[in-house]
């Protein structure tokens, strides 16, 4: 998806601003305020609220298909691949969590005025990379057959989540002192401990 610097500007401020306040919560003046914009620029560039919340979206998921094939591609073993996969998600999530944030709260929504098609459409493609893999790794007697193959992306994100939004009590309990330490955390223990359910479930399960 291609954005000028100026778009890309003003999608990590609304970005920001609609992960703090909500969708809702957040009006079109408020991100010009802070993009230092005019509002007229927003509606040039994007039409409207809802639009600009779909080209977010969209610009976050454009290449996550491009990497994990990518990964896939690679001359490695099934379970340095799994390792692989795990450590581009999580670190994924991590860099767009304010988006996720905003996804599972609108789209959680009993009236859903934001269009999730497109979304929900590369969600699907990615879900079927994965699918594809797990099932080349069953035929050639690496994974279990009885693992549930729809349900390892959400333990990955599942762990991420329930981590990070409980950070205050696990920021503690690993005194971990500042955001550069946190990241670093996430990058290697919690990464290595979903990498080590994962390979689990796969190899392992019953």
């Amino acid at each position: 998806m291609g954005l000028s610097e100026k778009q890309l500007q003003i999608l990590e401020v609304a970005e920001k601003l609609f992960a703090e306040n909500g969708f809702d919560g957040t009006s079109v003046r408020q991100i010009s305020k802070e993009a230092d914009i005019n509002v007229a620029m927003i509606s040039y560039y994007f039409g409207s609220k809802k639009k600009m919340l779909e080209a977010l979206l969209n610009y976050r998921m454009s290449d996550f298909k491009i990497q994990l094939e990518s990964i896939l591609s690679k001359d490695t073993t099934y379970p340095e691949k799994v390792d692989d996969i795990v450590a581009f998600v999580v670190m994924r999530i991590h860099k767009n969590r304010r988006t996720h944030k905003i996804i599972n709260f609108e789209y959680s929504k009993d009236s859903r005025s934001i269009n999730f098609e497109k979304y929900l459409q590369q969600k699907d493609e990615n879900y079927k990379v994965i699918e594809a893999f797990v099932k080349k790794g069953q035929k050639e007697g690496v994974f279990s057959k009885k693992v549930n193959i729809p349900l390892i992306v959400p333990t990955i994100m599942g762990t991420y989540f329930h981590f990070y939004y409980n950070k205050k009590f696990y920021t503690s309990l690993h005194k971990l002192t500042n955001e550069i330490s946190l990241d670093e955390f996430v990058r290697t223990t919690l990464t290595k401990h979903i990498q080590q359910t994962i390979k689990a479930l796969l190899i392992y399960a019953n």
